[in-house]
């Protein structure tokens, strides 16, 4: 059986940026394993701008990016394996994988870093009447064939959620010759980036319908129209309120989930809220040695946000292995995060003060749309943070910072609060 320092599960954003950042602070035995026939994870088929923008102060289109980084995992001689399936991670960290050159082989980690992403929710957690015709995509996988495999899905389209990738579908399947007749959205407000509502819907003149969901698919070999239905605040359809559209194609923009199945099989603890792991300030999971990052974490809305957050996952996994003082390798008392009036969940949901770095970036989202309150951070009653914010939407990702000598002065701190504060 090999062993190595840090296996990196996921060869995207997320644990690209995690080898880089681990081999530069001094861990040389480094390997990522990636399912896919290359490098790069979802970034190959964003072909769309906007990327890059914090981490390299210019902007990039997916590819671009990825490709910024895998040069690096190429100087830095990172070994990788590509077409290679993890089948199971053990508590005690021993990884299960297989691909066709090695057969089914067996790997002892020193530490591993899940990075493995999300996918998208599909038609079966929506409960939409009709049949099973052809012409329903994710949007995610009409992204991948019109951009990488050169298909057009169809040519009538409407949209069903407006997360970021359906946005800039939308965009996309009209600059390829389609007619997006609508984006539907099942909440009040639009899941994805305001400047991907401006640049992909409003600049092409393409309807955002909130509050409106599908309640019917019609056709039988292919999608032939829907309905629309407005919903109440409880999500159901008021009657009365459908709309008909011909159209042959649907496509789904409904949410991503993180890609938890080897997490939760080892043991990991997941949040209810968020789905992906629950860390503490080292975005170490509840079993030592064991780190997670990107968006099989959480959701992020930037890429530039992941490779934030997997810099500090790759330095912490590899402070981990190099560290032989246990008291600073897991354990410990850990001050808990609590999100609440309007804060959905926070990440890392706890820290350990004394083994923080001098600051910490605590990433959170919001639960509705709120205009000109305070984000306010509390430590036990006491508030150190109240900071005002014009516009908070939960298709943004929000973040506050904890600097470790002001929380030393709390030698008894229980409870770091975060919280939404009126005007």
């Amino acid at each position: 059986m090999k062993t190595y320092d840090i296996v990196i599960i996921g060869g995207g954003p997320a644990g690209l940026a995690a080898a880089v950042s681990a081999k530069r602070s001094g861990t040389d035995s480094i390997l990522i394993l990636e399912r896919d026939k290359e490098l790069g994870g979802i970034l190959n088929q964003c072909i769309h701008n906007g990327f890059g923008l914090h981490t390299f102060r210019e902007e990039l289109t997916g590819p671009e990016y990825a490709g910024r980084f895998i040069e690096q995992v190429e100087e830095l001689q990172i070994e990788y394996k590509l077409h290679t399936m993890v089948m199971d991670i053990s508590s005690d960290k021993i990884v299960t994988a297989m691909n066709s050159t090695d057969g089914l082989f067996e790997i002892k980690a020193g530490a591993v870093i899940l990075a493995m992403g999300c996918r998208e929710r599909s038609r079966g957690a929506l409960n939409i009447p009709g049949y099973r015709p052809a012409g329903i995509f994710s949007a995610g996988t009409a992204q991948r064939l019109v951009n990488m495999e050169g298909c057009l899905p169809g040519r009538k389209v409407v949209i069903l959620g407006s997360g970021d990738i359906g946005l800039i579908m939308a965009r996309r399947m009209t600059l390829e010759g389609a007619q997006v007749q609508v984006v539907a959205e099942l909440m009040p407000y639009s899941g994805g980036l305001k400047r991907n509502i401006v640049q992909c819907l409003d600049d092409y003149a393409i309807p955002l319908k909130l509050s409106h969901t599908v309640v019917e698919i019609r056709g039988k070999e292919r999608v032939e129209g829907i309905t629309l239905a407005q919903v109440d605040e409880t999500g159901r359809p008021i009657p009365g309120t459908e709309e008909e559209y011909e159209c042959d194609t649907l496509l789904l923009s409904v949410g991503l989930i993180p890609e938890n199945e080897l997490s939760s099989g080892m043991g990991v603890a997941l949040s209810r809220v968020t789905s992906g792991p629950v860390v503490n300030e080292s975005l170490e999971t509840n079993i030592e040695g064991v780190f997670a990052c990107g968006n099989v974490l959480h959701v992020h809305d930037l890429v530039d946000f992941v490779s934030e957050e997997a810099a500090a996952a790759g330095r912490n996994a590899a402070r981990y292995v190099q560290s032989t003082d246990d008291a600073s390798r897991g354990g410990g008392p850990l001050v808990e995060i609590r999100a609440v009036d309007g804060v959905r969940y926070t990440v890392p949901s706890g820290i350990n003060v004394e083994r923080m770095e001098d600051m910490q970036t605590v990433r959170f989202r919001v639960g509705g749309v709120y205009k000109n309150c305070f984000v306010s951070v509390y430590l036990d009653e006491e508030r150190i943070q109240h900071r005002k914010r014009p516009v908070m939407a939960p298709g943004e990702m929000e973040s506050i910072k904890l600097k470790k000598e002001e929380l030393l002065k709390y030698p008894d701190l229980k409870v770091i609060t975060v919280k939404l504060e009126e005007g």
